[in-house]
């Protein structure tokens, strides 16, 4: 983290917001740990695997061609614009669960956000390049300028890293739309009432980690913005 000394002595806002992140990583971490583990207990209604009820899903939204794929670890589910495909993990994949059905239609959300051509998701999607290059390159050009005392330098890894913080902001409305959309079809599904309620608890746990990342972000431009304001 750049601007990590005030002076000659360690920068106590630097440490505010090493202090910030970490606490808000831990405890969204957990909460979406604790939360999928208690709802990965309770069977859905017919026992339906997580894979099952998102080819559901998205049949009942004409995506059709939309593949389902397993991808290894543990809560690695996500859905991937160029192939066209849900790639779960083995628990949601072959799970029977309430969680497993909440993640894998989350994840169809996604593909059929694409279908439809959500202007979040066109946005996020078009930002993908921009922000693999800025956030390979913003800190190189950041310690750069701090070694060469050149300024500009300085600005131009800020406003690299503003486009990573943007991509952040983005994700936002893109993740709860796909919520939403699942949400919706679980209701619709015959779910029973406490297992629609157990689902959109698995998914605000899972949105809770996206928006700790983004204030993180968000708090990390805003102290990078001040410290070279006063530099």
């Amino acid at each position: 983290m750049p601007y990590m000394y005030y002076g000659l002595g360690f920068d106590p806002a630097y440490l505010a917001l090493v202090v910030v992140s970490l606490v808000l990583g831990l405890a969204t971490q957990s909460y979406i740990n604790s939360t999928y583990r208690k709802w990965s207990h309770v069977p859905s209604d017919g026992y339906a695997t997580g894979a099952d009820i998102a080819r559901r899903m998205l049949v009942s939204q004409g995506c059709e061609q939309v593949g389902i794929r397993s991808t290894p670890g543990h809560l690695t589910d996500h859905y991937d614009p160029r192939d066209n495909s849900l790639y779960l993990s083995p628990d949601n994949m072959g799970g029977g669960s309430v969680a497993s059905v909440a993640v894998a239609c989350h994840e169809a959300g996604h593909a059929v956000q694409k279908a439809r051509g959500y202007g979040f998701m066109k946005i996020r999607t078009a930002l993908v390049p921009v922000v693999n290059f800025a956030s390979q390159m913003w800190m190189i050009i950041f310690f750069l300028g701090m070694f060469t005392a050149i300024t500009q330098l300085y600005t131009i890894a800020i406003v690299l890293f503003a486009f990573s913080v943007l991509f952040q902001i983005v994700t936002l409305p893109v993740e709860f739309d796909a919520s939403r959309r699942a949400i919706a079809y679980i209701e619709g599904s015959g779910m029973s009432r406490a297992q629609v309620e157990g689902a959109k608890k698995v998914l605000t746990a899972a949105a809770l980690t996206y928006v700790a990342a983004a204030l993180t972000s968000i708090l990390q431009l805003l102290y990078l913005l001040n410290r070279s304001d006063r530099d």
